[in-house]
């Protein structure tokens, strides 16, 4: 079984293959992952390594607070990504209406969740 681990303050220069080449002493690399800015294409500075659940152990020990490139590394096991969706859940989103969940706002002009 693998682990997915959270490698993080990488320099802005690092390249996946640095990366694999820093986690390969304490295991076999599965995948490497560099997380790009949306919009702007850039290195955000953090990524994601696969490797099996003994090798992970052993990486994030040796790893955590390591110095590379004049940085502190962040070496953790990676959390499950938080759904991020919009306007549903508990943020309190209103959904794909203007207004809210009124039932007796007495404003019949598109707003609220009611039905007609």
């Amino acid at each position: 079984m693998s682990k997915k681990i959270y490698v993080g303050n990488l320099s802005f220069e690092a390249t996946e293959d640095q990366v694999r080449e820093l986690f390969a002493p304490h295991g076999t690399v599965e995948s490497v992952a560099l997380i790009n800015d949306r919009d702007t294409g850039r290195f955000r500075g953090f990524g994601f390594v696969e490797m099996g659940d003994a090798s992970a152990a052993d990486a994030i020990k040796a790893l955590d607070g390591k110095e590379v490139d004049g940085r502190e590394l962040r070496v953790n096991e990676a959390r499950p990504q938080e759904n991020r969706s919009f306007g549903g859940g508990d943020r309190g989103g209103r959904g794909n209406f203007g207004g809210g969940n009124r039932r007796d706002s007495g404003n019949r002009s598109g707003g609220g969740n009611r039905r007609w």
